[in-house]
């Protein structure tokens, strides 16, 4: 006797059974609390992320009901939801970048898929993480974008519907935020590259001074 298969609700049909069964509305929680979590964590702290995820979904109970099924996916939804919660957490996020270090990069391979579209995403992700004084100087705008497509493995689609704005709008972001961490990546790497040759220089001219013969 063959064992049925059983039937996976995707999030569209999850929401809408909750309207009817609000208990079925855990499911949601279940499939995407982590990732909700995850994005909160890395753009503040864990403390932080833990009452982001929470209210996320608390939010999004109160929600449901007006929730458009056409708009897009669910996991947009609730990471906009998410996004606009941090907005009372801006100081604390921008103290976060400014103290993140390129050694905090490694943090963002966690739970993530290395396909070659996630290998750019995560390289995005790492030089970000290194240019954390650059990305807290962006615009509240750009600065959502950017983190909600590296971050919150979000498309162009899924942050245009994350933040209601066209997908024009997000293409212009993301290409801004670019360019400034572009030119902050330019700027570190002429500073690295400034250090390196005058520590050269210095060893160089220890040497010669060892070398030289003493004078009589």
């Amino acid at each position: 006797m063959e064992r049925a298969i059983p039937v996976v609700s995707t999030d569209i049909q999850i929401i809408e059974r909750s309207r009817v069964q609000p208990a079925a509305f855990a499911e949601l929680y279940d499939r995407h609390s982590r990732l909700v979590h995850r994005y909160a964590a890395r753009r503040t702290n864990e403390q932080i992320a833990d009452d982001v995820m929470s209210e996320t979904f608390l939010v999004a109970f109160e929600q449901r009901v007006r929730f458009d099924t056409t708009r897009g996916e669910v996991r947009a939804w609730l990471l906009g939801i998410a996004t606009t919660l941090l907005k009372k957490h801006r100081r604390v996020e921008a103290r976060e970048w400014r103290s993140f270090t390129a050694s905090d990069a490694a943090a963002l391979a966690e739970h993530r898929d290395f396909t070659p579209d996630a290998e750019a995403r995560l390289d995005a992700g790492a030089r970000m993480r290194s240019l954390g004084s650059a990305v807290a100087s962006l615009s509240k705008g750009d600065r959502d974008a950017l983190l909600l497509y590296a971050l919150g493995d979000l498309d162009y689609e899924g942050v245009a519907a994350a933040l209601g704005i066209p997908i024009g709008t997000v293409r212009s972001r993301l290409n801004r935020a670019r360019r400034k961490l572009q030119r902050a990546t330019e700027l570190q790497e002429s500073r690295r590259a400034n250090a390196q040759a005058a520590h050269g220089l210095e060893t160089r001219d220890g040497r010669d001074r060892t070398a030289a013969p003493s004078a009589r």
